[in-house]
């Protein structure tokens, strides 16, 4: 009797932490120097065309692209906070340096302008 119910605790605390784990986003990226990146256009244009599909992608690209609509929707609720301020400081040198590149971003990511009112204050 003790096999199966161990079985099951184990199944039980696996599914629970695969839970938890799924509940905030990948910290594998946190350390990447977000500012060193926004002072290379070269770099930036790479990230902007790899998230509007229009070339190819870092291992942190394609993160990006494949967390950025749910980061969106939620208002970043799966992000830590590191993530938090990592994303405001993109958003607002988009918004200041690169203002073409951010409309086109929010035209792919937000055509219906649903998540863009969060990010006007920034």
């Amino acid at each position: 009797m003790k096999g199966p119910l161990c079985l099951l605790v184990l199944l039980l605390v696996s599914l629970v932490a695969l839970v938890v784990a799924d509940e905030k986003y990948t910290r594998k990226y946190d350390d990447v120097n977000v500012d060193k990146i926004l002072q290379n256009n070269r770099v930036l244009t790479n990230y902007i065309r790899c998230l509007m599909d229009e070339g190819p992608c870092t291992a942190e690209g394609r993160e990006l692209r494949k967390t950025l609509p749910d980061a969106l929707s939620n208002g970043c609720d799966k992000c830590n906070d590191k993530q938090k301020v990592m994303a405001e400081k993109v958003i607002n040198h988009l918004k200041a340096k690169r203002s073409r590149d951010w409309d086109r971003l929010v035209a792919k990511y937000d055509p219906r302008g649903e998540y863009k009112k969060r990010y006007e204050k920034s």
